[in-house]
C-alpha cells in the first residue's frame, strides 16, 4: 500500500469539492437545517413536557451524532458514485492502485467531507440552543469513532452492491441508514422496543452508542461497557463488509460486469 497513490485519489475528490460551490453548499446545508429543525422541536418539547429536564440537549445531541453517522456513510457512497457517474471506475481498477488503497482513500476523504458539513452545524447549535458535543467529555471521541466505523461499514456494503449489481443498486445508498434507524434507538431508549426487537437492536452498535450518550447526558455517568460493545460490534461488521466488498469485486471481475458499471 503506497501513501502517494492514496493521497492522489483523495486529492482528485477534494479538487472536485473545492471547484464546485454547489457541492460545498450541499455538504453544509442539510446538517445545518436538520440541527436547527430538531433544536426548535426539542425546545417546544421542553416548554410543554416534563420528559427530561434537558430535552433539547438529549434530542439535539442525538440528532448531531446521527447526522455524523449519516454523513459518513453517504459521503463514502457519494465518492464511489462520483467515479461511476464520471465513468472513471474502470480507470481506477486498471491503474496501479490496489483495492485496499482505494478503500483507504475513500475512507479518509469521506471523513473530510463529513467534517466540512457537520462542523458549521455544530457551531451554530452552540449560540442558538446552548448545546455542545463537548458536554459528552472524552467518551465523545470513542463514540464518534464508533459511529464513523459503522458509517464506513454501511458505505462498504453499498459500494459492494454497486460493484456487483451496478447503478441499479444506487437507491440502497440513500435508504440504507433509514432502514436501520428505528433499531438504532437514536431518540428513545432500547426499552421502548418489543422484547424480541431489543435483541436485534442490541446486536447493532448504534443502540449501545446512543444508550451511552443518553446515560452521560442524563445521569453524568460513563458506562464503558456500552462503548466497548459498540467498538467490538463495529470491528465484526467492518470485517464482514470488507470481505463482502472483495468478494463482490472478484465476482464482478469474473463475470465482466465491471465494464458495464456506469453505463
Amino acid at each position: 500500500m503506497k501513501i502517494r497513490r492514496i493521497l492522489s485519489l483523495m486529492l482528485r475528490h477534494l479538487y472536485l469539492i473545492k471547484a464546485s460551490f454547489p457541492r460545498i453548499i450541499d455538504l453544509i446545508y442539510w446538517p445545518t437545517v436538520q440541527i436547527i429543525l430538531w433544536g426548535f422541536i426539542s425546545k417546544f418539547f421542553t416548554m410543554h413536557s416534563t420528559y427530561f429536564n434537558n430535552t433539547v440537549g438529549i434530542i439535539l445531541t442525538a440528532a448531531i451524532l446521527y447526522d455524523f453517522l449519516f454523513r459518513s456513510s453517504i459521503s463514502y457512497n457519494m465518492l464511489f458514485l462520483e467515479e461511476i457517474w464520471s465513468r472513471n471506475l474502470i480507470n481506477l481498477f486498471v491503474s496501479p492502485l490496489k483495492i485496499s488503497e482505494i478503500i483507504v482513500a475513500l475512507t479518509c476523504t469521506a471523513l473530510i467531507r463529513t467534517l466540512i458539513g457537520l462542523i458549521p452545524a455544530v457551531l451554530i447549535a452552540i449560540p442558538l440552543f446552548g448545546i455542545s458535543l463537548i458536554d459528552l467529555g472524552l467518551p465523545l471521541l470513542l463514540l464518534l469513532l464508533s459511529l464513523y466505523l459503522f458509517g464506513i461499514t454501511l458505505g462498504l456494503l453499498v459500494t459492494a452492491g454497486l460493484v456487483r449489481f451496478g447503478p441499479s443498486f444506487e437507491n440502497i445508498a440513500w435508504a440504507s441508514l433509514f432502514f436501520i434507524a428505528p433499531l438504532g434507538c437514536i431518540y428513545y431508549p432500547v426499552e421502548i422496543l418489543p422484547n424480541w426487537l431489543q435483541v436485534v437492536a442490541l446486536a447493532l452498535p448504534l443502540a449501545h452508542i446512543f444508550e451511552e450518550t443518553r446515560s452521560i447526558l442524563i445521569s453524568n455517568t460513563v458506562d464503558y461497557v456500552n462503548i466497548y460493545n459498540a467498538l467490538a460490534l463495529n470491528l465484526v461488521y467492518l470485517s464482514i463488509a470488507l470481505l463482502t466488498f472483495y468478494r463482490s469485486f472478484k465476482t464482478a471481475k469474473i463475470k465482466g460486469s465491471l465494464i458495464n458499471v456506469g453505463e
